[in-house]
């Protein structure tokens, strides 16, 4: 990449960001134009009162298109940068974020929460953040047992763990209730941003933003790692060290998205592809380049599952539907 147009690239990317934040706010039964959004500002600064006086389409832009699109915006940044940090750990590209079994945990626990007798929303998000973290513990305890060949010994121990998580997901559904549990259960695991609130955004929030920070500081240390450990041990970095507090931020990201808005896939895999083909292979671009273009792409996801059809559509299926044919396009470029 030449000198100056990774500015650049950042500049269009956040205007594209902008640009797709408007049009997703915009997006749904309710239609809110920018005369409208004009005229809701211009109310806010006269001081209006928001909890009483706001018309219909006032109260849906504040409390329910806002914060969906604040938690598209952090959801799929999430999501991207921890598939191109995984991506650069484990030097494949074919790797995704829930390789250690993260979101099987995640969907299991949020399951497990639907179907108990005293069941809320807040032991659903408690069980499916806590199964997430469960599964990465059970995949690193489970690796390391082994020290043979560390990183491919992980990616089967993960995959030993998201098999069993997604067999206990199938006796869940197999035993519950199928007009009252069961469609819950299939939504959450076809994933959606129907439910956020302003609560969901103030907490997740944090844990993103500082997430990407640290993955930001440490890029140039990732970079290092994405070449081998025995080029990150020749320039005195302990790379088992690194690739757990990387791994474990990582995962920790995922398990908070995924037991907010249920499983949405392909964002973790298919967004990195398109950062270094965008930005170059150094991660202090791709990493900025992927949180862009993970927040672009499921604000417009968003967008199209609230209005192609009068009943909104799980967002995970728009994600699915054209995240693989832009995985199969790269494979074959």
């Amino acid at each position: 990449m030449k000198p100056g147009s990774g500015s650049r690239l950042i500049v269009l990317l956040l205007a594209a960001l902008m640009f797709s934040f408007a049009l997703s706010v915009s997006s749904g039964r309710v239609s809110i134009g920018v005369a409208d959004m004009a005229r809701i500002f211009s109310n806010l600064y006269q001081n209006w009162e928001i909890a009483g006086t706001l018309m219909s389409e006032e109260l849906v832009f504040f409390w329910i298109r806002i914060p969906r699109c604040l938690m598209a915006v952090l959801v799929g940044s999430g999501l991207a940068v921890t598939g191109a940090v995984y991506q650069a750990l484990f030097r494949n590209p074919l790797v995704s974020p829930d390789i250690l079994g993260v979101s099987s945990g995640c969907t299991f626990g949020a399951a497990l929460g639907l179907v108990l007798p005293f069941n809320s929303v807040y032991l659903v998000h408690a069980l499916s953040f806590g199964f997430g973290m469960l599964a990465v513990a059970l995949s690193i305890s489970l690796a390391k047992v082994i020290s043979i060949k560390p990183v491919i010994i992980l990616v089967l121990a993960g995959m030993v763990v998201l098999s069993f998580f997604n067999a206990l997901l199938m006796v869940v559904k197999y035993f519950s209730d199928p007009y009252d549990e069961l469609p819950g259960i299939i939504f959450w695991v076809m994933g959606s941003l129907s439910r956020i609130t302003w609560d969901n955004v103030l907490i997740m929030a944090p844990f993103v933003i500082l997430g990407m920070i640290l993955f930001i500081l440490l890029s140039f240390r990732l970079n290092i790692l994405s070449m081998g450990d025995i080029q990150a041990k020749s320039l005195g970095m302990n790379p088992s060290f690194f690739r757990m507090i990387l791994i474990t931020v990582s995962s920790f990201m995922v398990a908070i998205s995924v037991s907010t808005c249920g499983q949405i896939s392909w964002i973790g895999l298919v967004i990195p592809h398109l950062a270094r083909t965008l930005a170059g292979p150094g991660h202090e671009r791709v990493i900025p380049v992927s949180a862009l273009l993970g927040g672009i792409f499921l604000l417009l996801a968003d967008s199209l599952a609230r209005s192609v059809s009068s009943a909104e559509i799980p967002v995970g299926i728009i994600t699915a539907l054209t995240g693989a044919p832009v995985f199969g396009w790269f494979m074959f470029k």
